[in-house]
């Protein structure tokens, strides 16, 4: 009896390339011996409640969008209590966590490696009751990938991104807040920070420090204090660019659990997609959560 697949797609994301494969990549799934249920979302939040209702009823899902359609996806499959191997083909404007996992960016191709035998156990994130595959943000540029136009994204690409966040740099907002990791409280003011998941960020690699696994059960966290003139901007962005290797303006450790506390609420964004407003919100680590297709 053939294994059945349950196949979403955002119809819009990137160029809305994936219309012209949808055929082929039904082909190629087909002939890896799948059944396969076809389902284009309709709305923000449209794949968390179709993977979460309809979870147990596949052996397998895949994916094709933005991290955005894979943050749902794995959000939704992790809310169903049903864990199950999922595929990604990336047709996004970015696609960070398909690059650090070396998913090929050509449909077809991912679509063979989605519907192939090996799978890879990868970490997830838990923030507060809602989940992330690779990056939970506040801050500066947060607002831009969600923020930013489809139409925009489609036509630009990383462009799309700069244009949107050159207007925030009119008005940097910053958060006064109390971190708490493995036993270390600490409290400063910032204008950016990021737990991360992966080897690249908004496309650009070599942000996060060091050697990264992504199952290790520890997440890569950056936090940039408020700078208080344009040395210490300066001295920032020579940090993040690589041209200095030591800053006290940036924190940058490794852990697998945080809290954050600030006595108003700070807006994050999960994966590029909103993920809400709050004061008080603990991120863990849940090791090896995902059962993801690879090459």
């Amino acid at each position: 009896m053939n294994k059945k697949l349950l196949f979403i797609y955002n119809p819009h994301s990137g160029k809305g390339l994936i219309k012209q494969h949808l055929s082929d990549i039904m082909d190629v799934l087909i002939k890896e011996g799948f059944e396969i249920t076809i389902y284009p979302t309709q709305s923000q939040g449209d794949a968390v409640e179709k993977c979460r209702l309809e979870a147990e009823n596949f052996d397998r899902i895949v994916c094709s969008g933005g991290d955005g359609t894979l943050d749902e996806v794995v959000t939704g499959v992790m809310q169903s209590g049903h864990h199950l191997p999922i595929g990604y083909i990336p047709a996004g404007s970015t696609n960070d966590f398909g690059s650090s996992l070396g998913i090929d960016k050509e449909m077809l191709n991912a679509a063979r490696i989605a519907g192939g035998e090996h799978s890879f156990l990868c970490d997830v994130g838990k923030f507060g009751y809602d989940y992330f595959v690779y990056v939970a943000a506040f801050g500066l540029f947060t607002e831009v990938s969600y923020a930013t136009d489809q139409n925009l994204k489609n036509m630009l690409g990383h462009a799309a991104y700069i244009l949107e966040g050159m207007k925030q740099l009119w008005d940097i907002p910053s958060f006064r807040m109390m971190v708490e990791h493995d036993g270390n409280i600490f409290y400063d003011e910032f204008i950016y920070g990021m737990v991360t998941n992966t080897m690249s960020v908004g496309g650009f690699k070599g942000i996060i420090p060091g050697n990264i696994e992504l199952n290790d059960g520890l997440f890569e966290v950056t936090l940039i204090k408020t700078p208080k003139n344009p040395i210490e901007l300066n001295e920032i962005l020579a940090f993040l660019t690589g041209l200095s290797k030591d800053t006290e303006l940036v924190y940058s450790f490794r852990t697998k659990e945080i809290k954050f506390t600030c006595n108003e609420e700070v807006p994050w964004t999960l994966d590029g997609e909103f993920g809400g407003a709050t004061e008080t919100v603990t991120v863990k680590n849940m090791q090896k959560a995902m059962e993801i297709m690879v090459e």
